[in-house]
């Protein structure tokens, strides 16, 4: 039997001296943002999450899992700025084990924003239950995203709704665009005074987001855009979005107006200035517009995924009872009301 040796660390730093779970957890080895270390120090120490880093080790793999604390009660750690949450697995990862283990430490755990296209979610589920945990799967939320299909900008935009090409044609040439690859503080202080005069709430962390453009920028993965309206190209920038770009995805993260310059559509003419770049200049093969299917994503992106959440309940704890019992009048309801 493979030796196993699972670990829990609060502190991030006990994380980033293991050489072998730093460079797991490294830029070198992923892919996408939310599946690096960086990411996690980001949430803790602008976010206010407490970590829990779940870590399962044996001769023939690894299993990271990690997690927000909150009395007894574990969830991802992430939050509305993830695209989507998954362990990080290599080898033959111990994951049951891992999903055993947890019951030492928690009545409940629940984990959102999981894809299935890869089989996480499955995965995952399949784990737990092995483990003696009583799971509940449901969609949460839907993922919009672009596959490129080795299609240019201009093939790609033939397919999209005549209402946009329209809008793209009559407003193209009244608003200026400007893309930049490497973080510039002037830059965001102009998208930070957009966002405050968009329609978006309030942004959750500034700091957060701040550090990780200033972050990606300096790796080269920033995708920093400003509009400006064509006929005062020197006057404060009336659109700003923030993509990255890494391992042949775009993330679009970011992307506000003015309600004053609503008229001339900057929103619409940036997204489409940022879809040629990335497509004739990055060469991405997918974009992905993160969670939440709002219209104007549809009109973008050519299909959808969803994301599921799990949440798995040790079956005799009495502190699960009240959850499950409301979850099981739900569940009755429902039947009720099909019936």
């Amino acid at each position: 039997m493979a030796s196993l040796q699972i670990d829990y660390h609060s502190d991030l730093k006990e994380v980033q001296s293991d050489e072998a779970l730093a460079r797991l957890l490294s830029d070198a080895e992923q892919r996408a943002p939310f599946d690096r270390l960086a990411w996690w120090q980001g949430l803790a120490e602008h976010c206010g999450m407490a970590p829990l880093i779940a870590v399962a080790r044996s001769s023939r793999g690894t299993a990271v899992l990690p997690l927000s604390a909150s009395s007894g009660h574990l969830s991802a750690l992430s939050n509305w700025y993830t695209f989507r949450f998954r362990p990080i697995l290599d080898g033959d990862a111990p994951l049951r084990d891992l999903a055993r283990d947890l019951a030492r430490r928690s009545h409940r755990v629940t984990l959102h924003g999981l894809p299935d296209e890869d089989q996480t979610a499955s995965t995952l589920a399949a784990a737990f239950g092995a483990a003696g945990w009583l799971v509940r799967r449901e969609v949460c939320d839907t993922n919009r995203i672009l596959p490129v299909a080795g299609r240019g900008f201009e093939d790609y935009l033939a397919t999209r709704p005549g209402k946009l090409r329209t809008t793209l044609k009559r407003k193209t040439g009244k608003v200026v665009a400007r893309i930049l690859t490497r973080f510039d503080a002037e830059a965001w202080s102009q998208y930070e005074a957009i966002y405050a005069e968009s329609w978006k709430p309030e942004e959750g962390s500034p700091a957060f987001l701040r550090a990780f453009a200033e972050a990606e920028g300096a790796a080269g993965r920033l995708r920093l855009a400003l509009a400006h309206s064509a006929d005062n190209p020197d006057s404060p920038a009336i659109a700003a979005q923030m993509w990255t770009v890494e391992g042949g995805t775009a993330f679009i993260h970011k992307l506000a107006h003015r309600e004053a310059a609503k008229p001339l559509s900057p929103g619409s003419v940036l997204t489409a200035a940022l879809m040629r770049h990335v497509i004739e200049i990055d060469r991405v093969e997918l974009v992905d517009f993160g969670t939440g299917d709002d219209p104007y994503k549809q009109d973008w992106m050519d299909t959808q995924r969803p994301r599921f959440r799990l949440d798995m309940f040790r079956p005799w704890n009495p502190r699960n009872w009240p959850a499950l019992g409301r979850i099981g009048l739900r569940s009755l309801a429902a039947s009720a009301k099909r019936g």
